[in-house]
């Protein structure tokens, strides 16, 4: 069973600043393995000392009982129920305090109810039990990002892609470009965005993000390529036109301009970004 966070991306748009608009992705699988709520060891976290509970025999039942609960966790918290997926992934990690996976997710929702202390407490949880998880790496580097730690951050993301059966790579890719952005790395972080888009060519956050960087950049063939590849698709939205409007307008193509206002107006007659259209702000 897999859960990923939404990126906010979609036809009713999804807010400005591309560089820093994605949330920390995660896989949650569950299978049996050992665990136990009776004794404990200490080990080293990150710098923080973390208990975890020894096994004990029962530990494939205690598993399956709480992959029952973590399971239930995992569709509240993809429907949005955020306050239920949180009694629950607390219910599974009640009958098995060693499910690394229940504390990914815990990590998971308490970033979304921007409770980033007790996230970074679950993620380190998390790594102390699987300290090898590519996408508890992924998202422990996100959360040191969200809290400006950026050095730690990159350090994350670089151990969860050389893990080699890792299938995620071009999401934490992206993820590190997103963070070398927004650390004010503008350049390492379109190299991590390319990596990223060799991987996963679809990805709407990705080409958006490349064609911003290089408009800015002045390579506005490049920032055509990617921003054309994303308007042609299912996933434009304003922001999208619109800084495909100023590409071409940089680019002196008036017609594929026009054409790319009149789908903005067409479909997002109410957006900031028609409005900005009509005032000639292409600057701003």
């Amino acid at each position: 069973m897999t859960l990923s966070a939404a990126v906010p991306w979609g036809p009713d748009g999804w807010g400005h600043g591309a560089a820093v608009v994605v949330l920390a992705m995660a896989a949650l699988a569950g299978g049996a393995g050992c665990t136990t709520n009776t004794s404990v060891r200490t080990v080293e976290a990150s710098q923080a000392r973390i208990e975890v509970p020894q096994p004990t025999a029962d530990a494939a039942e205690l598993r399956r009982r709480a992959t029952t609960r973590l399971d239930l966790a995992a569709g509240y918290f993809e429907n949005g129920q955020t306050t239920v997926a949180q009694e629950e992934a607390r219910r599974a990690l009640a009958i098995d305090p060693r499910f690394a996976e229940a504390h990914n997710l815990s990590g998971l929702i308490a970033m979304r109810l921007g409770d980033l202390p007790s996230a970074e407490q679950s993620f380190r949880q998390a790594l102390a039990l699987s300290p090898d998880n590519a996408d508890l790496l992924h998202n422990y580097g996100w959360l040191l990002c969200q809290q400006n730690h950026y050095p730690q951050a990159q350090a994350m993301f670089s151990r969860a892609t050389a893990q080699p059966a890792y299938g995620g790579k071009a999401k934490t890719l992206m993820a590190q470009g997103l963070c070398q952005v927004r650390a004010g790395d503008p350049v390492a972080g379109e190299a991590s965005l390319k990596q990223s888009f060799a991987l996963d060519t679809q990805n709407p956050v990705t080409k958006y993000t490349l064609a911003d960087l290089m408009q800015r950049r002045g390579a506005l063939d490049d920032a055509r390529f990617y921003i054309r590849q994303l308007n042609n698709g299912d996933f434009a939205n304003a922001e999208s036109l619109w800084l495909g409007i100023r590409i071409e307008r940089r680019m002196g193509d008036t017609l594929a301009m026009q054409q790319l206002a009149s789908q903005l107006r067409k479909r997002f007659p109410q957006s900031a970004e028609m409005a900005s259209y009509d005032r000639g702000a292409f600057d701003e």
